[in-house]
């Protein structure tokens, strides 16, 4: 007999059917929105908003701003100057005028601000003993280094790499400036930036490159008899501005902040109309010369570069700014393929950009251009070495020095400085037990030293060729 196709059949006892089968199409009408429109977007975001400035006034103080926390001795002698306790509390017995600390409970551990933290540095490594490294390696007459953290991929701790380094090269001693190119504005908000518009980020900064080359252009114009292109207000305004005037300090004593905000995204729609203005204006240049005429070079010892994810007029500012490249990536076949093709697309701008430069040069006899990075590297990121081991060690092996062996492990640590709007080193170790704390900080402290000693060889290189070259 047929068997009849449309009778339901009963499911066996203990086997359910997945969610999707046996919707009710009125039950799902009824638990459907009203259409939506533009202006339900504008709600969505003040919902947003709303709730961010929430999260984010829970890290702040009575005034409404971010304060970084005190650091006990503990922290002090194992992680920050390389002294023992018992000598570091002889030492601030027998020097009554340098920072004393505070204790909360009579008796107590004495707790310090980090600004008192660096003074004790200093004290030490003009005191103490020649054979310890009490201040980071700086050979003197270099500028900054400047760190473009950057890839397509989103989710893979690009920002959150970014701002970890740019805090252990503080706690290290290192006066650091932080530039947020992502509109999204993330890294400004772990500093606890305040930016109201575009004309607080790094925008005036290109602006200002562009305006330089366009009055040189307008007085060749001149010269040949020819009109000149106007400078509109905003570019009158920019000529003004110099990178002073977008800086600002966050909570931390020894790094800075330029800022970002969702209207620095236009610079992505201006940049190319000003490049169509005027062909011969190299946009790549704007941040490094503007950054340099300003004097902040000189200014920082470590520059750390926060990038969007995408492969735009900014990110390509920051790039080109850049000595060293850092490109985060996690242990996944789709990361790894995506962070091939971003490595991929940079070859296509930057070879493109030098072959329509170079092609200019040789007609005119002219020096040709050549992009050049100190070094690039590409870190393993919220690392699982349970499930992620095998294929780290394939990416290794197929991306070579280029890969850090070392890989940065995600830790509940991490994953509760991300949802306080912090940094694990912000966090106070009394919140965990101290195998905890130390724990966690020991994934990004190897990142840091990683970095350093990536950081270090390239002084030293670019030192020894100095050197060389007065000989």
């Amino acid at each position: 007999m047929a068997r009849d196709i449309h009778r339901k059949e009963t499911p066996r006892a203990g086997s359910s059917l997945p969610p999707y089968f046996s919707i009710d199409p009125d039950a799902a009408l009824a638990e459907l929105d009203a259409p939506a429109s533009t202006a339900g977007f504008a709600e969505i975001a003040a919902a947003c908003a709303a709730g961010r400035a929430d999260l984010a006034s829970r890290g702040m103080n009575e005034e409404g701003k971010k304060e970084l926390r005190l650091f006990s001795t503990w922290e002090i002698t194992r992680y920050l100057i390389p002294v023992a306790q018992a000598h570091f509390r002889r030492v601030l017995k027998a020097n009554p005028d340098l920072p004393q600390g505070r204790s909360e409970t009579e008796g107590g551990a004495k707790w310090f601000t980090l600004d008192e933290v660096l003074r004790l540095r200093a004290f030490f490594a003009a005191q103490g003993s020649k054979a310890k490294d009490y201040q980071p390696y700086r050979p003197e007459g270099l500028p900054a280094k400047m760190v473009a953290v950057a890839n397509f991929k989103g989710g893979v701790g690009k920002t959150s790499t970014a701002a970890h380094l740019a805090m252990s090269a503080a706690l290290d001693g290192y006066k650091v400036l932080v530039i947020d190119l992502d509109s999204q504005g993330s890294m400004t908000s772990i500093f606890g930036g305040k930016v109201d518009d575009e004309w607080q980020t790094a925008f005036p900064l290109l602006a200002r490159h562009y305006g330089e080359h366009l009055r040189l252009e307008n007085q060749r114009r001149l010269d040949r008899g020819d009109a000149p292109q106007p400078l509109d207000e905003a570019l009158d305004a920019a000529m003004e501005m110099t990178a002073q005037d977008v800086i600002q300090n966050t909570h931390w004593p020894n790094i800075d902040l330029i800022g970002a905000q969702l209207n620095l995204y236009w610079a992505e729609f201006q940049i190319p109309v000003w490049r169509m203005a005027a062909r011969s204006w190299k946009l790549w240049d704007a941040l490094t010369e503007r950054l340099e005429a300003d004097g902040v070079l000189d200014q920082y010892d470590v520059i750390f570069i926060d990038t969007p994810p995408a492969l735009g007029y900014l990110t390509i500012n920051g790039l080109s700014a850049a000595d060293i490249l850092l490109v985060p990536m996690g242990a996944s076949f789709l990361e790894f393929d995506s962070t091939g093709r971003f490595f991929d697309m940079l070859h296509s701008t930057f070879a493109s950009i030098e072959e329509g430069e170079n092609l200019a040069a040789r007609a005119l006899g002219r020096p040709g251009l050549a992009f050049e990075w100190d070094a690039v590297r590409t870190v393993i990121t919220r690392y699982d070495g349970a499930q992620q081991g095998e294929l780290a060690a394939l990416m290794q092996a197929y991306m070579g020095r280029v890969l850090s062996p070392h890989k940065q492990d995600f830790t509940a640590l991490i994953g509760q400085a991300g949802e306080q709007v912090s940094g694990i080193y912000e966090a106070d170790y009394r919140d965990f037990n101290r195998e905890t704390y130390a724990r966690g900080r020991e994934t990004f402290d190897e990142t840091y030293a990683a970095f350093k000693k990536l950081l270090i060889g390239v002084w030293r290189r670019e030192a020894l060729q100095e050197q060389r070259a007065a000989e």
